[in-house]
This record gives C-alpha cells, sequence and structure tokens, in this order.
C-alpha cells in the first residue's frame, strides 16, 4: 500500500532554526538574511493568533487567525509545532514544511525555544542548524521594547519576564548570537547559515 504523503524522514531538504526573546532583533536579522540572494532561503510562515501589529501583513509575516480556528486545527494535528506566547497561539505548519524539505528548499524558521526543541525531535536530520539571537542586555531590551511604542508597561515587564526564561535555554541551541550592533550579528549570522548549507562531507 503506497501513500502520497510526504515521508517527514525521507527528505534532501534543510531546516535552519533561529530563536530569541521579543525585542531582541531577531525578525530585522532574518528580513536581511533572507534578502541574501546566495543563500536562496525560504522562511515558514507562522500561524498566530495575536492581532497584527501596524504595517504586518496577513500571509507575510504571520498567517493571523482566531483562537478557536487555531486550536482546532491544532487538534486535527496540522501543526508541527506550536507554542501560546505571551497569552497567544503560534504555530508552523506540518504540510508547508514537509513539502518545502520533500522539495529540497533550504528553510528558515523564526521560533522560540519550545518550538525549536519540538522542530529537533521532529527531523533530527533535516534540521541543519539552531541560532539562538541574545541582546545586549535586559535593560537594552527593555529600551527597544518602549521605543517600539507597542506595549504597554505591564506587557513590556511579561515580556521582559518571559525573555528571562527564553534566555535560559539559549544553551540548548548550536550557536548564540549577541545582537549589540546588526552589522556584526548579521555578518555573524550569515556565515553561519551559509555553513550549514554546505555539502556535507
Amino acid at each position: 500500500m503506497t501513500s502520497n504523503a510526504p515521508d517527514p524522514h525521507s527528505h534532501s531538504g534543510h531546516l535552519i532554526i533561529i530563536a530569541a526573546p521579543s525585542g531582541a532583533g531577531k525578525t530585522s536579522l532574518v528580513r536581511a538574511l533572507l534578502d541574501e540572494p546566495s543563500l536562496s532561503l525560504a522562511l515558514s510562515v507562522s500561524t498566530t493568533t495575536r492581532p497584527p501589529r501596524p504595517g504586518e501583513v496577513n500571509g507575510r509575516e504571520y498567517f493571523f487567525t482566531s483562537e478557536a480556528d487555531f486550536l482546532s486545527r491544532k487538534a486535527q494535528g496540522e501543526f508541527l509545532e506550536w507554542a501560546h506566547v505571551h497569552g497567544n497561539y503560534y504555530g508552523t505548519s506540518r504540510a508547508w514544511i514537509q513539502a518545502q524539505c520533500a522539495q529540497g528548499q533550504a528553510v528558515l524558521l523564526e521560533i522560540d525555544w519550545q518550538g525549536a526543541r519540538q522542530i529537533r525531535q521532529s527531523f533530527p536530520k533535516e534540521a541543519l542548524c539552531s541560532i539562538f539571537i541574545l541582546p545586549p542586555s535586559l535593560e537594552t531590551l527593555r529600551q527597544r521594547l518602549q521605543g517600539r511604542g507597542q506595549d504597554s508597561d505591564e506587557v513590556i515587564e511579561r515580556r521582559i519576564q518571559a525573555a528571562e526564561e527564553e534566555i535560559s535555554h539559549a544553551g540548548e541551541f548550536d550557536h548564540v548570537i549577541m545582537n549589540q550592533e546588526f552589522t556584526k550579528a548579521l555578518t555573524e549570522l550569515k556565515a553561519i547559515v551559509r555553513s550549514a548549507l554546505l555539502p556535507q562531507n
């Protein structure tokens, strides 16, 4: 008996995992990394229940949905990984990742440490490397979050507390980059990803 469904353990694609606490500059680094034509990376767009921020477009930064819809799809096993962060759900499409890997595509996953752990368990061969982005300090992180002008002081303090928990898991990642100076952090990130994508002997 044969099946048309992709076998999640027979892919030739590659997964690059990037995680960071909110405000560490991960999104800016990921966008710059995707603009590097020599790397040919596809970004995995997560599904989330949080409302869009100003300038965000459905299907570009995230697929935005309701909590009821998310939980229904989670129950049906549609998400390869999912997490509940800052009061909202985030998840990665199982079918999309499997399809990209089956095509041999290198995929960039911008997820949290919980999702990174689940991806490494589900795709131990395809997950080439995992990278954690650190802010210079929690105080710098607080200033960056305040500078966004998107969250109340109460929300920012919750994010700072969450960041301490997230940073405690940085040791689970293959590489840690401190984003103190953007250009330097981006250079480090490009070098790590380029090395990971080199053909393995």
